[in-house]
Protein backbone atom coordinates (compact mmCIF):
# COMPACT_ATOMS: atom_id res chain seq x y z
CA UNK A 1 0.00 0.00 0.00
CA UNK A 2 1.58 3.02 -0.88
CA UNK A 3 1.77 5.37 2.30
CA UNK A 4 -0.21 9.16 2.53
CA UNK A 5 2.63 11.77 3.64
CA UNK A 6 2.08 14.62 5.87
CA UNK A 7 4.77 17.25 5.09
CA UNK A 8 4.35 19.93 7.82
CA UNK A 9 6.73 23.40 8.40
CA UNK A 10 5.70 23.99 11.59
CA UNK A 11 7.70 25.95 14.56
CA UNK A 12 5.10 24.86 17.20
CA UNK A 13 5.76 20.81 17.26
CA UNK A 14 8.45 19.29 18.97
CA UNK A 15 9.31 15.63 18.19
CA UNK A 16 11.05 13.50 20.50
CA UNK A 17 13.93 11.12 19.74
CA UNK A 18 11.45 8.15 19.74
CA UNK A 19 9.38 9.77 16.54
CA UNK A 20 6.53 10.69 18.92
CA UNK A 21 5.14 14.45 18.34
CA UNK A 22 5.01 15.26 21.67
CA UNK A 23 2.16 18.00 20.89
CA UNK A 24 -0.08 16.09 18.57
CA UNK A 25 0.37 12.68 19.70
CA UNK A 26 1.98 11.48 15.76
CA UNK A 27 3.87 8.47 15.35
CA UNK A 28 6.45 9.93 12.43
CA UNK A 29 9.77 9.38 10.67
CA UNK A 30 11.04 12.55 10.47
CA UNK A 31 14.29 14.58 8.82
CA UNK A 32 15.43 17.54 9.90
CA UNK A 33 16.74 19.71 6.97
CA UNK A 34 19.28 22.56 7.63
CA UNK A 35 18.60 25.95 5.83
CA UNK A 36 21.24 27.20 3.27
CA UNK A 37 22.95 30.55 4.69
CA UNK A 38 21.33 32.82 2.14
CA UNK A 39 18.66 33.42 -0.46
CA UNK A 40 20.83 32.63 -3.02
CA UNK A 41 21.95 29.23 -1.15
CA UNK A 42 17.99 28.65 -0.18
CA UNK A 43 16.82 29.20 -4.14
CA UNK A 44 19.80 27.21 -5.74
CA UNK A 45 18.77 24.06 -3.44
CA UNK A 46 14.33 24.54 -3.80
CA UNK A 47 13.94 26.16 -0.72
CA UNK A 48 11.45 29.42 -0.68
CA UNK A 49 13.49 32.60 -0.01
CA UNK A 50 11.16 33.91 2.61
CA UNK A 51 11.29 30.34 4.43
CA UNK A 52 14.07 31.64 7.25
CA UNK A 53 13.44 29.01 9.99
CA UNK A 54 14.00 25.29 10.42
CA UNK A 55 11.87 23.02 8.59
CA UNK A 56 10.92 19.54 10.59
CA UNK A 57 9.95 17.31 7.28
CA UNK A 58 7.22 14.45 8.56
CA UNK A 59 5.79 11.35 7.38
CA UNK A 60 2.76 10.06 8.44
CA UNK A 61 1.35 6.37 6.99
CA UNK A 62 -2.16 6.00 7.73
CA UNK A 63 -2.31 2.19 7.12
CA UNK A 64 -6.13 1.90 6.85
CA UNK A 65 -6.69 3.94 3.55
CA UNK A 66 -7.85 1.79 0.44
CA UNK A 67 -5.94 1.30 -2.69
CA UNK A 68 -7.45 3.74 -5.37
CA UNK A 69 -6.37 4.92 -8.54
CA UNK A 70 -6.47 8.46 -6.84
CA UNK A 71 -4.50 8.01 -4.05
CA UNK A 72 -1.08 7.40 -6.38
CA UNK A 73 1.39 10.23 -5.47
CA UNK A 74 -0.86 12.07 -3.09
CA UNK A 75 1.04 14.17 -0.28
CA UNK A 76 -1.02 16.23 2.59
CA UNK A 77 0.13 19.66 3.55
CA UNK A 78 -0.56 22.25 6.70
CA UNK A 79 -1.46 25.10 4.52
CA UNK A 80 0.60 27.90 5.20
CA UNK A 81 0.30 31.76 4.34
CA UNK A 82 2.82 30.85 1.34
CA UNK A 83 0.23 28.77 -0.28
CA UNK A 84 -2.68 31.53 -0.87
CA UNK A 85 -2.35 32.22 -4.42
CA UNK A 86 -1.89 28.55 -5.56
CA UNK A 87 -4.98 27.91 -3.67
CA UNK A 88 -6.69 30.73 -5.08
CA UNK A 89 -6.21 29.51 -8.87
CA UNK A 90 -7.21 26.03 -7.52
CA UNK A 91 -10.31 27.68 -6.78
CA UNK A 92 -11.21 30.12 -9.33
CA UNK A 93 -14.64 30.56 -10.15
CA UNK A 94 -15.91 28.37 -7.27
CA UNK A 95 -19.45 29.44 -5.85
CA UNK A 96 -19.50 31.49 -8.94
CA UNK A 97 -17.26 33.89 -8.18
CA UNK A 98 -19.10 34.15 -4.30
CA UNK A 99 -15.88 32.44 -2.39
CA UNK A 100 -15.48 32.95 1.25
CA UNK A 101 -12.36 31.81 1.26
CA UNK A 102 -9.94 34.65 0.61
CA UNK A 103 -11.46 36.79 3.14
CA UNK A 104 -11.33 33.81 5.49
CA UNK A 105 -7.88 32.00 5.09
CA UNK A 106 -5.57 34.09 6.95
CA UNK A 107 -8.57 33.67 10.29
CA UNK A 108 -8.30 30.10 9.51
CA UNK A 109 -4.45 29.49 9.81
CA UNK A 110 -4.49 31.71 13.30
CA UNK A 111 -7.71 29.13 14.43
CA UNK A 112 -5.60 27.54 17.03
CA UNK A 113 -8.79 24.35 17.02
CA UNK A 114 -8.29 24.46 13.28
CA UNK A 115 -6.67 22.80 10.77
CA UNK A 116 -6.37 23.36 6.95
CA UNK A 117 -4.66 20.80 5.04
CA UNK A 118 -3.88 20.33 1.59
CA UNK A 119 -3.66 17.95 -1.03
CA UNK A 120 -1.02 18.21 -3.57
CA UNK A 121 -0.47 16.12 -6.96
CA UNK A 122 2.92 16.58 -8.55
CA UNK A 123 3.56 19.01 -6.39
CA UNK A 124 0.94 21.30 -7.38
CA UNK A 125 -2.26 22.25 -4.92
CA UNK A 126 -5.16 20.13 -6.04
CA UNK A 127 -7.82 20.30 -3.10
CA UNK A 128 -8.52 21.46 0.38
CA UNK A 129 -10.13 20.97 3.71
CA UNK A 130 -10.33 22.38 6.88
CA UNK A 131 -11.55 20.61 9.91
CA UNK A 132 -11.89 22.82 12.90
CA UNK A 133 -12.72 20.90 16.63
CA UNK A 134 -15.72 22.54 18.39
CA UNK A 135 -18.28 21.13 21.37
CA UNK A 136 -15.70 20.52 23.88
CA UNK A 137 -13.52 18.86 21.79
CA UNK A 138 -15.97 16.13 20.87
CA UNK A 139 -17.11 17.64 17.38
CA UNK A 140 -15.18 17.78 14.30
CA UNK A 141 -16.18 20.39 11.83
CA UNK A 142 -15.68 20.07 8.26
CA UNK A 143 -15.61 23.02 6.21
CA UNK A 144 -13.91 24.80 2.86
CA UNK A 145 -13.56 21.55 0.99
CA UNK A 146 -12.50 22.23 -2.39
CA UNK A 147 -10.52 19.93 -5.35
CA UNK A 148 -9.15 21.41 -8.36
CA UNK A 149 -11.53 20.71 -11.55
CA UNK A 150 -9.18 18.00 -13.65
CA UNK A 151 -9.57 16.04 -10.14
CA UNK A 152 -13.17 15.94 -9.49
CA UNK A 153 -15.00 12.80 -9.89
CA UNK A 154 -11.55 10.85 -9.14
CA UNK A 155 -12.33 10.19 -4.90
CA UNK A 156 -9.53 12.86 -3.81
CA UNK A 157 -12.20 14.44 -1.49
CA UNK A 158 -13.07 11.04 0.10
CA UNK A 159 -9.63 10.59 0.73
CA UNK A 160 -8.57 13.88 1.81
CA UNK A 161 -11.49 13.73 4.23
CA UNK A 162 -10.21 10.37 5.99
CA UNK A 163 -6.95 11.76 5.98
CA UNK A 164 -7.83 15.09 8.17
CA UNK A 165 -10.40 12.52 10.23
CA UNK A 166 -7.13 10.73 11.52
CA UNK A 167 -5.35 13.56 11.88
CA UNK A 168 -7.82 14.85 14.28
CA UNK A 169 -8.24 12.26 16.28
CA UNK A 170 -4.40 11.81 16.72
CA UNK A 171 -4.20 15.63 18.24
CA UNK A 172 -7.80 15.33 19.90
CA UNK A 173 -8.97 11.55 20.96
CA UNK A 174 -11.98 12.89 22.19
CA UNK A 175 -13.63 13.77 19.06
CA UNK A 176 -16.46 11.48 18.50
CA UNK A 177 -18.28 13.11 15.33
CA UNK A 178 -17.84 15.01 11.85
CA UNK A 179 -20.33 17.45 11.28
CA UNK A 180 -20.77 19.85 8.13
CA UNK A 181 -23.08 21.54 6.76
CA UNK A 182 -24.60 20.94 2.79
CA UNK A 183 -26.81 22.59 -0.05
CA UNK A 184 -26.87 19.83 -2.65
CA UNK A 185 -30.30 16.92 -2.38
CA UNK A 186 -29.18 14.63 -0.38
CA UNK A 187 -29.64 11.19 -2.00
CA UNK A 188 -30.21 7.39 -0.46
CA UNK A 189 -26.08 6.90 0.57
CA UNK A 190 -26.11 10.17 2.27
CA UNK A 191 -29.03 8.82 4.33
CA UNK A 192 -27.06 5.72 5.42
CA UNK A 193 -24.07 7.51 6.22
CA UNK A 194 -25.20 10.80 7.65
CA UNK A 195 -27.90 11.47 10.45
CA UNK A 196 -29.73 15.04 9.55
CA UNK A 197 -29.41 17.33 12.76
CA UNK A 198 -31.65 20.20 11.26
CA UNK A 199 -32.34 22.08 8.06
CA UNK A 200 -33.01 25.78 7.06
CA UNK A 201 -34.38 27.31 3.58
CA UNK A 202 -31.34 29.39 2.04
CA UNK A 203 -33.30 32.52 0.34
CA UNK A 204 -30.82 34.04 -1.89
CA UNK A 205 -31.09 37.84 -2.76
CA UNK A 206 -29.00 40.36 -5.05
CA UNK A 207 -29.17 44.16 -4.94
CA UNK A 208 -27.37 47.32 -4.77
CA UNK A 209 -26.70 48.92 -1.79
CA UNK A 210 -27.44 52.21 -3.26
CA UNK A 211 -30.41 51.60 -4.31
CA UNK A 212 -31.61 49.93 -1.39
CA UNK A 213 -30.66 52.82 1.00
CA UNK A 214 -33.22 54.30 -0.88
CA UNK A 215 -35.92 51.51 -0.95
CA UNK A 216 -34.86 51.72 2.80
CA UNK A 217 -35.58 54.90 3.78
CA UNK A 218 -39.13 54.88 1.55
CA UNK A 219 -40.49 52.16 3.69
CA UNK A 220 -39.06 52.86 7.23
CA UNK A 221 -41.34 55.52 8.80
CA UNK A 222 -39.67 57.84 11.40
CA UNK A 223 -41.29 55.68 14.07
CA UNK A 224 -38.64 53.12 13.15
CA UNK A 225 -38.74 49.19 11.20
CA UNK A 226 -40.92 47.93 14.35
CA UNK A 227 -43.58 50.16 13.36
CA UNK A 228 -43.99 49.76 9.74
CA UNK A 229 -43.95 46.22 10.05
CA UNK A 230 -45.82 45.28 12.91
CA UNK A 231 -49.31 44.05 13.17
CA UNK A 232 -49.53 44.71 17.34
CA UNK A 233 -48.97 48.28 18.61
CA UNK A 234 -47.57 46.78 21.19
CA UNK A 235 -44.66 45.01 19.69
CA UNK A 236 -41.28 46.21 20.82
CA UNK A 237 -38.42 46.88 18.45
CA UNK A 238 -36.14 43.75 17.51
CA UNK A 239 -33.13 44.03 20.45
CA UNK A 240 -29.25 44.10 19.32
CA UNK A 241 -27.47 42.19 22.12
CA UNK A 242 -23.97 43.13 23.68
CA UNK A 243 -21.55 40.22 25.00
CA UNK A 244 -23.48 40.06 28.56
CA UNK A 245 -26.86 39.68 27.28
CA UNK A 246 -25.50 36.88 24.61
CA UNK A 247 -24.08 35.22 27.63
CA UNK A 248 -27.45 35.47 29.80
CA UNK A 249 -29.67 34.45 27.26
CA UNK A 250 -27.25 31.67 25.40
CA UNK A 251 -25.96 30.01 28.58
CA UNK A 252 -27.52 30.71 31.80
CA UNK A 253 -31.28 30.31 30.50
CA UNK A 254 -32.92 27.46 28.68
CA UNK A 255 -34.96 30.64 26.67
CA UNK A 256 -33.42 29.88 23.25
CA UNK A 257 -34.08 25.91 23.40
CA UNK A 258 -37.28 26.50 22.02
CA UNK A 259 -36.02 29.03 19.30
CA UNK A 260 -32.86 27.54 17.70
CA UNK A 261 -33.62 24.57 15.53
CA UNK A 262 -32.66 21.54 17.75
CA UNK A 263 -30.99 23.37 20.14
CA UNK A 264 -27.93 24.45 17.85
CA UNK A 265 -26.66 28.12 16.77
CA UNK A 266 -26.25 27.87 13.29
CA UNK A 267 -23.53 30.75 11.88
CA UNK A 268 -22.39 31.00 8.79
CA UNK A 269 -22.53 27.31 7.78
CA UNK A 270 -21.12 26.52 11.33
CA UNK A 271 -23.14 24.35 13.74
CA UNK A 272 -22.39 25.01 17.38
CA UNK A 273 -24.19 23.16 20.56
CA UNK A 274 -25.07 25.93 23.21
CA UNK A 275 -21.99 25.64 25.20
CA UNK A 276 -19.41 28.25 26.59
CA UNK A 277 -16.37 27.18 24.34
CA UNK A 278 -18.22 27.61 21.59
CA UNK A 279 -19.95 31.12 22.79
CA UNK A 280 -16.45 31.97 23.12
CA UNK A 281 -15.82 31.16 19.71
CA UNK A 282 -18.84 32.87 18.05
CA UNK A 283 -17.76 36.31 20.17
CA UNK A 284 -14.52 36.64 18.46
CA UNK A 285 -16.31 37.10 15.19
CA UNK A 286 -18.06 40.07 14.01
CA UNK A 287 -20.93 39.07 14.35
CA UNK A 288 -24.50 41.17 15.36
CA UNK A 289 -26.99 39.12 17.86
CA UNK A 290 -30.58 40.37 17.70
CA UNK A 291 -33.58 38.87 19.31
CA UNK A 292 -37.50 40.09 19.41
CA UNK A 293 -37.60 40.22 22.93
CA UNK A 294 -34.76 39.24 25.83
CA UNK A 295 -37.32 38.08 28.34
CA UNK A 296 -39.34 36.03 26.08
CA UNK A 297 -37.73 35.34 22.90
CA UNK A 298 -39.51 34.09 19.83
CA UNK A 299 -36.83 35.11 16.88
CA UNK A 300 -33.66 35.35 16.77
CA UNK A 301 -31.17 36.50 14.29
CA UNK A 302 -27.31 36.35 13.65
CA UNK A 303 -25.85 38.40 11.13
CA UNK A 304 -21.96 38.43 9.28
CA UNK A 305 -20.42 41.72 8.47
CA UNK A 306 -20.13 42.43 4.99
CA UNK A 307 -17.32 40.88 3.39
CA UNK A 308 -15.86 41.16 -0.04
CA UNK A 309 -16.26 38.21 -2.68
CA UNK A 310 -13.92 37.64 -5.92
CA UNK A 311 -16.77 38.14 -8.31
CA UNK A 312 -15.41 41.49 -8.65
CA UNK A 313 -14.12 44.70 -6.77
CA UNK A 314 -17.41 45.95 -5.71
CA UNK A 315 -19.58 42.84 -4.37
CA UNK A 316 -19.85 42.07 -1.07
CA UNK A 317 -21.76 38.97 0.77
CA UNK A 318 -23.98 39.09 4.17
CA UNK A 319 -24.87 36.19 5.32
CA UNK A 320 -28.20 36.38 8.32
CA UNK A 321 -29.23 33.09 10.09
CA UNK A 322 -32.46 33.42 11.03
CA UNK A 323 -33.98 30.81 13.84
CA UNK A 324 -37.74 31.89 14.75
CA UNK A 325 -41.35 30.83 12.69
CA UNK A 326 -42.66 34.32 12.94
CA UNK A 327 -43.03 36.41 9.84
CA UNK A 328 -43.64 39.77 10.69
CA UNK A 329 -40.47 39.16 13.76
CA UNK A 330 -38.00 37.85 11.12
CA UNK A 331 -38.95 40.87 8.64
CA UNK A 332 -38.27 42.97 11.18
CA UNK A 333 -34.71 41.89 11.93
CA UNK A 334 -34.23 41.87 8.83
CA UNK A 335 -34.97 45.13 7.58
CA UNK A 336 -32.68 45.96 10.66
CA UNK A 337 -29.85 44.22 9.58
CA UNK A 338 -30.09 45.80 6.33
CA UNK A 339 -30.17 49.62 7.38
CA UNK A 340 -27.29 48.72 9.86
CA UNK A 341 -24.78 46.83 7.47
CA UNK A 342 -25.23 48.21 4.11
CA UNK A 343 -26.15 52.31 5.13
CA UNK A 344 -22.15 52.64 4.18
CA UNK A 345 -21.69 50.76 1.19
CA UNK A 346 -21.11 50.87 -2.14
CA UNK A 347 -22.07 48.52 -5.08
CA UNK A 348 -23.11 45.30 -5.21
CA UNK A 349 -24.14 43.25 -2.65
CA UNK A 350 -25.19 38.96 -2.10
CA UNK A 351 -27.42 38.60 0.47
CA UNK A 352 -28.01 34.67 1.82
CA UNK A 353 -30.61 34.41 4.23
CA UNK A 354 -31.12 30.96 6.49
CA UNK A 355 -34.30 30.53 7.95
CA UNK A 356 -37.53 28.26 8.41
CA UNK A 357 -38.62 26.68 5.53
CA UNK A 358 -41.80 27.56 5.86
CA UNK A 359 -41.36 31.34 5.84
CA UNK A 360 -38.63 31.04 2.66
CA UNK A 361 -41.83 31.87 0.44
CA UNK A 362 -43.27 34.81 2.01
CA UNK A 363 -39.66 36.20 2.77
CA UNK A 364 -38.85 35.79 -0.72
CA UNK A 365 -42.33 37.76 -1.50
CA UNK A 366 -41.56 40.22 0.66
CA UNK A 367 -37.88 41.03 -0.97
CA UNK A 368 -39.17 41.08 -4.53
CA UNK A 369 -42.41 43.27 -4.14
CA UNK A 370 -41.78 45.13 -0.84
CA UNK A 371 -37.96 45.50 -1.22
CA UNK A 372 -37.16 45.21 -4.78
CA UNK A 373 -34.38 43.47 -4.71
CA UNK A 374 -33.66 40.32 -6.97
CA UNK A 375 -33.95 36.67 -6.12
CA UNK A 376 -30.97 34.53 -7.41
CA UNK A 377 -32.20 31.33 -7.54
CA UNK A 378 -35.40 29.07 -6.26
CA UNK A 379 -35.54 27.56 -2.62
CA UNK A 380 -32.64 24.76 -1.42
CA UNK A 381 -31.73 23.79 1.83
CA UNK A 382 -29.16 23.51 3.84
CA UNK A 383 -29.15 20.44 5.72
CA UNK A 384 -26.34 20.16 8.91
CA UNK A 385 -25.83 16.66 9.02
CA UNK A 386 -22.97 14.30 11.16
CA UNK A 387 -21.72 11.54 11.65
CA UNK A 388 -19.90 9.14 13.99
CA UNK A 389 -16.01 9.29 13.93
CA UNK A 390 -14.43 5.99 13.93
Amino acid sequence: MSPVILRQNRSDCFHSSEGRCASCSVVISFAILSLPSSDTEDTAAGHHPRCSRMKIDTNLTIPQLPEAPSQAGLQFAVATEEDFDEIMAMSKDIYGGLDYLPTRYTSWLQDTNRTVILARKEGKVIALESACVIDDGETMLVEGLRVAPQERGKGVAGVLLRFCSELVKSKYPDVKVTRLSRDDQLGPKDFEKYRIITKQGILLVRFRAEELKLRLCEIIPSGGIHSSMSTHQSSPPPVRLDQTSIHQLYLTTDLMQGVLPNATIIQDWQPFKLLPSNIAILLKKEIDWMVDDVSSPTLASLCTFPFKVPIGDDWYYLNIDMFGKDLNLAQQQFLCHLQRHTNNLKGHVMCQIFLEPGLWKPMADFCQNTLNVDLVKEYTEQCVVESDLV
